[in-house]
C-alpha cells in the first residue's frame, strides 16, 4: 500500500515538530515535505496529496489557495482566524475538501459531542461556564477550543456566540443573566490544554472536563483527519465528520 504524502506546514513549531515524528512512526503515511516561514510552499505542494497546515492565522489563507490551485486536500489545525479569513477558507473547500477543526483530539471531540447533549438534557435552568487553560506561550484567547465550546453550548441554547458570549467578569458587573454563557481563559507554564464545561443548576453542578497531557493526541487526529479527508468529494468539513458524530 501506497503511503499517503503529506505536506506539513508550520515544521518548526510545537504541533509541527509532534505531527511530523507521529507520521515517521505510522506506515500509512510520510511527510513529503515540511516547510515553514520563507521556505517555498508552491515547490513543496506538488509533492504531496494533503497539506497539514499548523503555521499561523495569516498563513492560512495562502495556504488554502494553493491548495485549491494544485487541487490538493487540506488539514487546518491553525486557530483564531478573523472572519474574512474563515470565508476564504470556505471559499476553497467549493474546490477541494479541507477540515477545518479547532481541535484534533478525539477526547475533545467527544467533549463538544457531550457538552450538547448535556444542553438539551439539563434544560435552560443550569448556567453555563467554560473555562480554559493553556501553556503561557500561547498568543489567542480564548483557545479556538473554547470558542467552539461555547458555539455548541450558544446553538444548543439558541443564543448566538458574539451576543451572548462572556469574556471574564470585572468590576460591578451585576447579576448574571440566563442567557450568558462565561467564557475565562487562563494561562500559564506548559499547559498543553485544558477545558471545563460547568452548569451550575440550584443545588447540584455538573463538570465536564478533558485534559490534555501530550501534544501527540491532537498530531495523531490531524493525521487521521489527513487520511479521512483524502477521499472526500469537495467540503468543509470538521473533525466531528471524521470521526462520525
Amino acid at each position: 500500500m501506497t503511503p499517503l504524502n503529506l505536506l506539513v506546514n508550520g515544521s518548526k513549531g510545537r504541533m509541527g515538530r509532534t505531527i511530523i515524528a507521529c507520521a515517521k512512526a505510522d506506515p500509512a503515511v510520510s511527510v513529503a515535505a515540511a516547510i515553514d516561514i520563507g521556505d517555498d510552499l508552491a515547490a513543496a505542494i506538488a509533492r504531496c496529496d494533503v497539506v497539514i497546515e499548523f503555521s499561523h492565522h495569516t498563513a492560512t489563507a495562502q495556504v488554502a489557495a494553493a491548495c485549491a490551485g494544485n487541487r490538493k486536500a487540506l488539514v487546518i489545525g491553525t486557530t483564531g482566524h478573523t472572519d474574512e479569513e474563515i470565508g476564504k477558507i470556505r471559499a476553497v473547500s467549493r474546490d477541494v475538501p479541507v477540515v477545518f477543526a479547532p481541535n484534533f483530539s478525539v477526547g475533545v471531540n467527544a467533549l463538544f459531542w457531550l457538552a450538547g447533549k448535556a444542553v438539551e438534557v439539563l434544560g435552560p435552568d443550569f448556567d453555563i461556564e467554560v473555562v480554559e487553560m493553556h501553556h503561557r506561550l500561547k498568543k489567542d484567547a480564548p483557545s479556538g477550543t473554547a470558542k467552539r465550546l461555547v458555539e455548541i453550548l450558544a446553538e444548543a441554547r439558541r443564543l448566538n456566540y458574539a451576543e451572548h458570549a462572556r469574556h471574564g467578569r470585572e468590576g460591578m458587573v451585576g447579576e448574571r443573566t440566563n442567557s450568558e454563557i462565561g467564557v475565562h481563559a487562563v494561562r500559564g507554564g506548559d499547559v498543553v490544554g485544558d477545558h471545563t464545561v460547568i452548569f451550575a443548576g440550584q443545588g447540584e453542578r455538573i463538570e465536564l472536563t478533558h485534559k490534555a497531557s501530550s501534544r501527540e493526541t491532537f498530531a495523531k487526529g490531524a493525521i487521521r483527519a489527513a487520511k479521512w479527508v483524502a477521499r472526500r468529494p469537495p467540503g468543509l468539513y470538521d473533525m466531528q465528520s471524521v470521526l462520525g458524530l
